[in-house]
């Protein structure tokens, strides 16, 4: 199969044309409109601001994977939201955890075979498809938190929020085939929807953080 081939994986595609999922399409705008409005809240966190790029990315590359969709934009739409993962689980290792920059390296280098790991078992969950591929994720996320609850509880709270909202999105687009014959257009754009959402707040989680790590206690 050429990186050009078209792809129809979802249940809105009846063709191969640019406006074959207009509705998939069109509610990536839900990560570009997320991207900005978080990247006026976090002024003076560099880290946070690489996130809002990448999060403008995550719907950019989605866009051209649901306008043209072929495997060569079925790479742009998945390499910004690992790129995104890798990042922020950076940012969680070194400035929730308070690890040092290469431990927290390490850490996030382990995203790698935790994914090769877990991917596997949630293959064998009935009706999960395509989605086991992103299912380790809220799992780290709500690692994470359990890590935190002690020393950092709001953060552990919004962390557990956000994976709560990642599953939410998850089982959107795992129902997205399942329920293809009694609604016609899907549910993956809930996929985009409830992402976008997820990936601001956390966003949001981290910068409330630092803000609580920074402040004057008095």
């Amino acid at each position: 199969m050429g990186w050009l081939q078209a792809v129809d994986g979802y249940c809105e595609r009846l063709g191969p044309g640019y406006w074959a999922e207009p509705v998939n399409a069109l509610t990536n705008l839900a990560f570009v409109l997320a991207a900005i409005l978080m990247w006026r809240r976090v002024r003076g966190l560099p880290l946070a601001r690489a996130m809002c790029l990448v999060l403008g990315v995550i719907g950019a590359g989605s866009w051209l994977f649901h306008t043209h969709a072929n495997r060569l934009t079925g790479l742009m739409d998945v390499l910004p939201i690992l790129c995104f993962i890798l990042l922020y689980v950076f940012a969680a290792s070194r400035d929730m955890l308070g690890l040092r920059f290469w431990q927290a390296g390490l850490l996030t280098l382990g995203v790698f075979p935790w994914t090769a790991a877990l991917v596997p078992l949630f293959r064998l969950v009935p009706g999960i498809g395509s989605s086991a591929g992103y299912a380790p994720v809220p799992v780290l996320i709500l690692l994470y938190a359990l890590l935190l609850r002690r020393r950092a509880a709001g953060t552990a709270r919004g962390l557990a929020i956000g994976a709560g909202l990642l599953c939410l999105s998850l089982l959107a687009r795992s129902l997205d085939g399942p329920l293809c014959g009694a609604l016609p257009g899907g549910t993956h754009f809930l996929w985009h929807l409830l992402n976008a959402a997820m990936l601001g707040w956390m966003i949001e989680v981290y910068r409330r953080h630092m803000l609580a790590a920074f402040s004057p206690r008095g």
